[in-house]
């Protein structure tokens, strides 16, 4: 069976085929027949040679052409101009249909028709702007998240410098509590001062001095007994005057004390507290003081004002 068919042609991805007839049992690229056109839709010519008069001639004598020549032939017109002789038409009526037909091809072509490169290169640009707003999304979410981890950061910090200001507020009240407290002590206790006694000591005696000491001491015990009687009188008059004394210096010291007005510095932060509540405001007058730094006794001097 005789075929119209394509053989492929030309270089590795930019082939050319050529229009030829060939028996249908030969290889592609085989022994043909004849060349009746070229088709060429790759390079830049996008060209189509067709020898019709020869490939009406193969069609009369019943050579069937392949589906992508039946396409070729069908596109450029010649199984049309072959229906038409077939009907009977003369030639200048083909010719007037065949123009006509192909005017009104040519009308539904897109003059804007846009080439493979172009297709590739939109893509491409499609695929890029989406990547780019994928990328400013990613980078405007991370820049939120990072804004919120600090945010926290800062509230964490925050929160963590109060409680060290408060802990050091409240080491340093009860510092000064406890120094208020030795104060109060050491004003309150008086301890007598100690007395030293240096006692010194006797020198050892031989047995001789033993001796003559117990001798006199036989000789001069009447007279010691003498002296130690009138001892005991002499010593309770010096520790009478002693006494009087130390009680007329210790007086006008505690009368001072006595007299002194007592404020809420001299006392504990709890003792301050107790005192203003458990006393009249009239007899508190200058008991809390501008020195007063205390929260405690601030906080009850201004309760009790309230009441």
């Amino acid at each position: 069976m005789i075929k119209i068919r394509l053989q492929r042609k030309g270089r590795i991805r930019r082939p050319i085929y050529h229009i030829v007839v060939a028996d249908s049992r030969a290889p592609r690229d085989g022994r043909i027949i004849e060349q009746v056109g070229r088709f060429d839709g790759v390079t830049e010519k996008k060209e189509t040679v067709l020898n019709e008069d020869r490939i009406m001639y193969w069609l009369d004598t019943g050579a069937q052409p392949t589906d992508s020549v039946r396409k070729i032939l069908r596109h450029e017109g010649v199984l049309y101009k072959r229906h038409l002789m077939m009907w009977g038409k003369s030639e200048e009526e083909v010719e007037a249909a065949l123009t006509e037909w192909k005017a009104y091809r040519d009308s539904k072509k897109d003059t804007s028709e846009v080439t493979r490169k172009e297709q590739v290169a939109a893509a491409l640009a499609a695929e890029e702007k989406e990547y780019k707003a994928q990328v400013t999304k990613k980078a405007a979410t991370a820049a939120e998240e990072l804004a919120t981890e600090e945010a926290a950061a800062k509230v964490e910090e925050t929160v963590e410098e109060v409680v060290e200001a408060e802990a050091e507020e409240a080491a340093v009240e009860e510092t000064v509590e406890e120094v208020a407290v030795e104060e109060a002590t050491e004003e309150v206790v008086e301890e007598p001062a100690a007395e030293e006694v240096v006692e010194e000591a006797a020198p050892e005696e031989t047995p001789a001095e033993a001796e003559v000491a117990e001798e006199a001491v036989v000789e001069e015990a009447p007279a010691e007994t003498e002296a130690t009687e009138e001892a005991p009188a002499e010593v309770e008059e010096t520790v009478e005057e002693v006494a009087t004394e130390e009680t007329t210096e210790e007086a006008p010291a505690e009368a001072e004390v006595a007299d002194a007005p007592k404020t809420s510095v001299d006392m504990t932060a709890k003792e301050a507290a107790d005192h203003i509540e458990a006393t009249d405001l009239a007899d508190l007058e200058g008991f809390v003081t501008d020195a007063e730094e205390r929260k405690t006794v601030r906080a009850a001097w201004e309760a009790k004002n309230a009441e």
